[in-house]
């Protein structure tokens, strides 16, 4: 389920006055920068600075902990962004306020491509939202025609190591395009006995707000996993955090790093 707090709220500003955005979600943050959309933000968290150049920008917290409303408030925004997962009561605090929240939850690559062309509805850059979409459509094809009729690589992709969750669906999309296969259901707990069962031959390590710090040791000391192909094949891999888990333009970046890994993968050793 998609949802929105409450899209038909999210309108246009009066004539003569200036859309300001709050980007609480670090996608939100690169689809608008990627549009042409930077200039109407006026305060983000610290989690976007990761995927678009704004530490220019005022920081307020997140749809997690929202250290000081009041903050934000003083930006006077005329939008708010979040996006799911989020904090009831956080959002609750958020929706009591007089402002326009709207909160993403894409599922799919074709749930993502529809927040681009919402922001750029809402932002008036239309034209070059329909254009980012067309290029992330092409870039992703043509990761895709590099697999040709290989075998598809067994992959378990995972987004946080306690308890142990796999990537979001859209990623088990950029696997597929990248020439894998997920090895478990997108965006769910899993026990290590159901990974080693499934036994993936490549693992990818994506692990929520840590950028390129998540640690593949502790992969290869999970006791379970030690007749699992990936780890006796030492290909347990580290990708950025923003490449794969921020539903929107980064994405593409994402699926060329898949691709590089699942291409090395298949390599004589």
């Amino acid at each position: 389920m998609r949802v929105c707090y409450p899209v038909a709220s999210v309108r246009k500003p009066n004539k003569g006055q200036k859309l300001r955005i709050v980007s609480l979600a670090p996608s939100a943050t690169s689809i608008l920068c990627a549009i042409g959309a930077k200039k109407f933000l006026v305060g983000v968290t610290k989690w976007c600075t990761a995927v678009a150049d704004v530490r220019e920008l005022p920081q307020v917290g997140d749809c997690w902990r929202m250290e000081s409303l009041e903050e934000l408030l003083a930006l006077q925004p005329t939008l708010v962004i979040g996006s799911v997962p989020y904090k009831q009561e956080t959002v609750a605090d958020l929706l009591k306020e007089p402002l326009n929240f709207l909160a993403m939850n894409p599922r799919t690559l074709a749930d993502i491509a529809e927040d681009i062309l919402l922001l750029g509805r809402i932002t008036g850059c239309s034209a070059v939202a329909r254009q980012t979409v067309e290029r992330m459509h092409r870039a992703f094809a043509s990761v895709a025609n590099q697999q040709g009729k290989q075998r598809r690589t067994r992959v378990y992709c995972e987004a946080w190591p306690n308890p142990r969750i796999t990537s979001p669906p859209w990623v088990a999309e950029i696997v597929k395009i990248a020439g894998g296969h997920m090895i478990q259901p997108a965006g769910e707990r899993v026990s290590e006995t159901q990974i080693a069962e499934s036994a993936p031959e490549v693992i990818v390590l994506a692990w929520a707000a840590t950028g390129k710090n998540a640690d593949p040791r502790q992969a290869y000391k999970v006791a379970a996993w030690k007749e699992v192909p990936a780890i006796r094949a030492k290909r347990v891999h580290v990708v950025s955090d923003e490449l794969l888990n921020t539903p929107g333009p980064p994405l593409v970046k994402g699926a060329m790093e898949l691709r590089r890994i699942l291409t090395a993968a298949r390599e004589p050793a």
